[in-house]
């Protein structure tokens, strides 16, 4: 496998997902966890050399967090005593404003990745949908003397999410849908998983494969769904950074293993540990 083919799927995905975000259009990048939704975005993100705001998705999430507030009081007091026969003393008080997070964005041109977004209430997601569509900040509900602000033409979105059947996860809007542009991420094959630890680290084609098999292994006894990048990609990392031999008589290379892959004390017994070392 040359170089080349081990970017291509990461650049293609990059490289469309750009085209998009530069016509003025939100990129929403959904699939199961451990797929690299939220990486991707990270590295989309930085390609447009614009600040970065990031956003969690959660069921706590407000219009105030995302708008922002009058958050207490501003007192300014003036004391004149220039002339030591005359005292002029003034006193103003007014509200404190504080900008939300979208304000901000949407002000300022920032690229603002709103990952999760489905954990978040649709009602509060609503929101989006005159950003997006008719380019304006609503800022119903703050007292302030305009009723919207303008988004900035260098404002641009991405949003992830998880699909429908995991905890905690809401309905979208189709109206919301239909406004981005949907790259579905699916459960790597093991070429995918490759070309990703290739990228993410500077191990060799034989330490990527032996890693991809130790993990497979693992899941395969414990009944696990294979497809997710993050645990060999953690495991990778570990022993890129570090410089160490992976193979099983490596001793650190197997604490490795065995920290990252075992979750729960009864997960596998000691023997089955063994066998994932085994030709």
């Amino acid at each position: 496998m040359t170089t080349r083919q081990k970017e291509d799927f990461h650049e293609s995905l990059i490289r469309r997902s750009l085209r998009y975000l530069n016509t003025g259009f939100p990129v929403h990048f959904t699939g199961p966890p451990g797929v690299g939704k939220t990486t991707s975005a990270l590295q989309l993100a930085k390609r447009r050399n614009r600040p970065v705001i990031f956003m969690s998705g959660h069921e706590d999430l407000s219009t105030n967090d995302l708008i922002g507030s009058f958050s207490g009081y501003k007192r300014n007091k003036l004391d004149d005593n220039y002339i030591h026969t005359v005292r002029k003393v003034e006193e103003n008080v007014e509200e404190s404003w504080k900008k939300g997070r979208l304000y901000e964005a949407v002000e300022q041109g920032y690229t603002v990745i709103y990952d999760e977004f489905t954990r978040t209430s649709p009602a509060v997601n609503n929101l989006f949908l005159p950003v997006l569509e008719e380019r304006i900040l609503p800022l119903f509900g703050t007292k302030r003397t305009a009723s919207y602000i303008d988004v900035h033409p260098k404002f641009a979105m991405i949003f992830t999410s998880n699909p429908m059947e995991y905890s905690g996860v809401h309905p979208s809007q189709d109206a919301l849908r239909d406004r981005m542009v949907t790259m579905r991420f699916q459960l790597m094959e093991e070429e995918r998983k490759h070309q990703v630890l290739a990228s993410e680290t500077s191990l060799k084609d034989k330490d990527i494969s032996m890693i991809l098999s130790i993990v497979s292994r693992a899941e395969e006894k414990k009944d696990e769904q294979g497809g997710s990048v993050r645990l060999p990609l953690m495991i990778a990392k570990v022993a890129d950074r570090y410089q160490m031999k992976v193979t099983g008589d490596n001793p650190n290379f197997r604490e490795v293993c065995y920290d990252i892959l075992w979750h729960h004390e009864d997960d596998l017994s000691d023997e089955e540990f063994e066998e994932l070392f085994r030709n």
